[in-house]
């Protein structure tokens, strides 16, 4: 199914490489622009390692390191040098390419953002993670829903990062808004290991999509991170995965016209289908009504779980954050970029 990793590319087929970087260590502007100009070279290697390569990935925390650090002479822009550097780079080597930026918010915390940019240095996707990995993250959920965007050779793709893809809801909106590819990326360390590998399956097998997902490798002198880049096909099964090697690419040829093929003809085991069409075998059509307590409530804004008063971690502050004390804004665009 992977053609060999990609080197024998079919006419339907899309190659994606996941790079298990090494988990860098950013404190400085100049450690900044020096791992800046490092993921540039990444992407050259990328190109370099296999020609058929339509689209690189880059993990969470690529560019900043695990440190949480939120100084604003190290946070990145969309208009930054940084990201210009990654177009420059895409556009060199002719390949599309995923990369995590976090995001300078001037009304409150950074972002923790990834980006999709093509061949030709567009912006085609623009993502903030809407599941900050509490209470160890310091970020400001996004506010820009899940975007799909058209990849390369016509792959609908969709983007979230790390602790996003343990809810399920997640892969199942960016599903639901026809994505045929679910990119995953992540920082996660080897506690994570076992729960990664079966939510990347999960949200394969509950949605018809192919998941592809990579996490940062190696250590930093302070975390390890895990590598464990992996392709997990729309039954479930894994096409390929990594280990914990920095730096190595992991690569696979991707099969978006079969996710098709399953959306449309699968009878038995068809859920994202079948969610919005209860029991079509009984009544016509199927129930489209909507029975999830959870999900009325989590609209109304009154999401409560049965034993919410016994919740003892509700905020940052045992890691270290001051307790907030700024509501979520929601939606509403926070700037004349947002708003752009």
């Amino acid at each position: 199914m992977s053609g060999l990793g990609g080197l024998n590319k079919s006419a339907q087929g899309v190659v994606v490489g996941l790079v298990q970087l090494q988990l860098p260590a950013v404190d400085t502007p100049a450690q900044l622009a020096a791992q800046t100009e490092r993921i540039c070279a990444l992407v050259g290697k990328a190109r370099r390692n296999l020609a058929t390569m339509d689209l690189v990935v880059f993990p969470e925390y690529a560019l900043h390191g695990l440190s949480m650090n939120t100084a604003p002479e190290l946070m990145a822009s969309i208009d930054g040098p940084e990201v210009a550097a990654f177009k420059a780079a895409c556009i060199e080597h002719r390949i599309w390419g995923c990369f995590s930026i976090m995001e300078h918010n001037p009304h409150g915390n950074p972002y923790n953002s990834g980006l999709i940019i093509d061949d030709q240095g567009r912006l085609q996707l623009y993502y903030r993670k809407l599941h900050p990995w509490v209470p160890v993250e310091p970020w400001e959920p996004g506010n820009l829903g899940i975007p799909v965007c058209t990849g390369p050779r016509g792959v609908k793709l969709a983007l979230i990062i790390c602790h996003d893809g343990m809810f399920p809801e997640m892969a199942r909106e960016a599903a639901y808004k026809g994505a045929e590819v679910i990119l995953r990326t992540a920082g996660y360390t080897a506690p994570m290991r076992h729960a990664w590998r079966i939510t990347n399956q999960a949200n394969a097998f509950q949605n018809l999509a192919i998941t592809a997902s990579v996490c940062l490798s190696g250590s930093d002198g302070s975390f390890d991170s895990m590598g464990e880049g992996m392709f997990c096909n729309f039954d479930g099964s894994v096409i390929t995965q990594g280990g914990g090697r920095p730096d190595e690419i992991i690569t696979a040829e991707l099969r978006p016209d079969l996710v098709r093929e399953a959306r449309a003809g699968w009878g038995v085991e068809n859920n994202i289908y079948q969610l919005g069409h209860r029991g079509y075998v009984a009544v016509q059509g199927g129930a489209r009504d909507c029975p999830y307590t959870f999900m009325h409530d989590l609209v109304a804004g009154r999401y409560r779980l049965p034993w919410e008063a016994q919740v003892q971690v509700t905020d940052g502050t045992g890691c270290g954050f001051a307790a907030p004390v700024r509501p979520y804004r929601g939606a509403e665009p926070l700037d004349s970029q947002e708003a752009a």
